[in-house]
């Protein structure tokens, strides 16, 4: 229906129009349709429905988007940080007796003049930010796919003018990038214009201040992206989802290349830039299609359902795993032991205030010294085995001076993000080492709260100035400290014993790759109880608290999450005997210590 399939690729627009076209043939009235999706989703989805197709589209980031084109297809892979609310535009108009379309674009044309033939439509505008702490080896090599996409686009360059007149009834293609000089059509840019509905152009998307300013980047590595939504519900995407967004690219390439000349001021990226305007620092990306990304999808080359065949493959790659961990702890085994289960828990469930399935770590007896060794090692262990990794210092300049939590700025009408506004799986480094003792302020009394609230319901509060609400998330927490955390009250407390340094390993990409993939994998699979065990399981627990009247509730569902997490580890879906025995073993040897 749309062609051969680089015209999806390089001229999205025109399988837009020409899809537009094959609708109106079919009945489709825009007059009455309210912008509903005429098939272009599903045509998208058609041509970018497996991995190797989705791998020639080229990922939107500091990187290529000084050599991606405008009206291009991209992916950008992003959290989204803001919900900006919707926005009107011309999504249609009357060329004569034929029906345009403006879909999918930032510059909106319609004849100029009073006119009752141009349709107003409407879009959601999301602003999206780099995954934070998205770690190094999830990032794709762009050099290949660029002079893949660079090739194609040549090649393509004049066949595309030709398909482009085909599909718009000799309507140039490149109008909607550049001005129309002596054309009896006029362009407005996406959100312009007044009320009148007699001069047939937009209203403004809201009433809010129009002083607008985009939350600031990251880092000057950072590309933040404003996402336009079409044809999607609103109860699909959240606030913090991890997303990959496919669709039409806009942006002025020329104040893209700015940000490469050495004078400019890095804020300028974000300074003033209100979704009200055109294009500038701040790329446009009109989304085709999206789906929620999980830890695999950052697995490049890796098939979950062909790397892990069977229990025996869990079970050596397990092994190799524990391997290395026992070798980064100084061979202090049960701290390797403990610290797998840690990278495997999630939250799976939620039973009032508690978040099912965390499995929070404290490892005590470091000190500033021990942490240069032993902590730094762990910390570049984790970056290259988990997608997303975070560290913070729990000291008390830190807290009485950070922004851990997110803040609604009505000013500008934005949401300004803080430390803690995290993708769900990320890990956390919470280094109290350093502290020392101090006086917290109002700012560091609230943040030491809410990193609390974090670790013990899996939710970060965000103030809204007049309210607060709070927001689920999944992260795990790791804490180093000398004693035992007062601030951090995890569910596992565990002094760590190393007996040796051991030099440091050089992992093989390949063997990398496999514990990445391990680590996913384990962390996908379902889990359950057989009912002939569940009575073993109640009569072990019932013993334990008749041994240890300290033993509450949360202490006994930390133990059926570390049985699970078992489980899973060695690649099993159901509990086994063998597999809880371990855990009441790992449990025995970890008071013994704690005495």
């Amino acid at each position: 229906m749309g062609g051969p399939a680089y015209d999806c690729l390089t001229n999205p627009l025109g399988a837009v129009r020409f899809s537009f076209g094959n609708a109106l043939s079919s009945g489709y009235d825009p007059a009455s349709s309210h912008g509903k999706d005429w098939g272009v989703v599903d045509l998208f989805r058609h041509y970018f429905s497996d991995e190797s197709a989705i791998s020639q589209v080229p990922i939107l980031d500091s990187s290529s988007i000084k050599w991606v084109q405008p009206n291009t297809l991209v992916r950008f892979r992003g959290m989204i940080q803001d919900m900006l609310g919707n926005e009107f535009y011309a999504g249609a108009y009357k060329d004569g007796s034929t029906w345009r379309t403006n879909k999918y674009s930032d510059v909106s044309q319609f004849p100029d003049g009073p006119s009752s033939e141009t349709q107003v439509w409407e879009r959601r505008l999301l602003y999206c930010v780099p995954v934070p702490g998205r770690n190094q080896w999830t990032e794709c090599s762009s050099i290949e796919l660029k002079n893949r996409f660079l090739d194609l686009t040549g090649q393509n360059r004049e066949k595309r003018a030709r398909v482009d007149e085909e599909m718009t009834d000799s309507m140039d293609s490149n109008t909607l990038e550049a001005g129309l000089n002596g054309s009896p059509f006029k362009k407005m840019k996406a959100g312009e214009g007044t009320s009148s509905a007699s001069e047939s152009q937009v209203p403004r998307t809201d009433n809010a201040p129009q002083s607008s300013a985009l939350p600031p980047a990251t880092s000057t590595d950072s590309l933040p992206c404003l996402v336009k939504i079409y044809d999607s519900p609103e109860s699909d995407l959240k606030l913090n989802d991890v997303v990959e967004f496919l669709g039409v690219l806009t942006f002025d390439p020329n104040t893209m290349m700015d940000m490469d000349s050495p004078g400019d001021n890095t804020d300028d990226f974000s300074e003033a830039e209100s979704v009200q305007r055109p294009s500038g620092k701040v790329p446009r990306l009109h989304c085709l299609i999206h789906r929620k990304l999980e830890t695999q999808h950052f697995l490049h080359g890796s098939s979950l359902s062909t790397e892990l065949k069977s229990p025996q493959m869990f079970k050596e790659i397990r092994e190799s795993l524990m391997k290395h961990l026992t070798g980064l702890l100084g061979n202090d085994h049960i701290a390797a032991e403990l610290l797998l289960l840690h990278l495997l828990s999630k939250v799976h469930g939620r039973v009032d205030n508690v978040a099912v399935g965390k499995l929070s770590l404290n490892l005590t007896h470091l000190n500033k010294e021990s942490m240069s060794i032993f902590g730094t090692q762990l910390r570049d262990a984790l970056k290259s085995l988990l997608p997303f990794t975070q560290s913070i210092p729990l000291t008390i300049e830190y807290l009485n001076t950070a922004s851990l939590g997110p803040k609604k700025d009505y000013g500008t009408n934005r949401l300004v993000p803080g430390v803690l506004q995290i993708a769900d799986g990320t890990h956390l480094i919470l280094d109290e080492t350093e502290l020392q003792p101090g006086t917290l302020n109002s700012v560091g009394v609230e943040n030491a709260n809410l990193l609390k609230n974090l670790l013990e319901c899996q939710k970060v509060e965000y103030d809204f100035q007049y309210y607060k609400m709070e927001m689920a998330t999944d992260a795990q927490m790791l804490i180093f400290s000398e004693g035992k955390s007062n601030i951090m009250p995890a569910d596992m407390v565990l002094p760590f014993q190393p007996s040796q340094v051991n030099p440091l390993q050089v992992i093989a990409p390949e063997t990398a790759q496999a514990w990445r993939c391990y680590l996913a994998t384990c962390k996908s699979l379902s889990h359950s109880i057989g009912q002939e065990l569940q009575q073993v399981l109640e009569n072990d627990l019932v013993a334990a608290r008749q041994t240890d009247r300290s033993l509450g509730s949360q202490d006994l569902s930390r133990l059926l999450t570390m049985a699970r997490m078992m489980s899973v580890s060695y690649g099993e879906t159901t509990l086994s005997l063998e597999h809880w025995q371990m855990v009441l073993e790992l449990e025995r040897l970890r008071k013994e210590r704690l005495k």
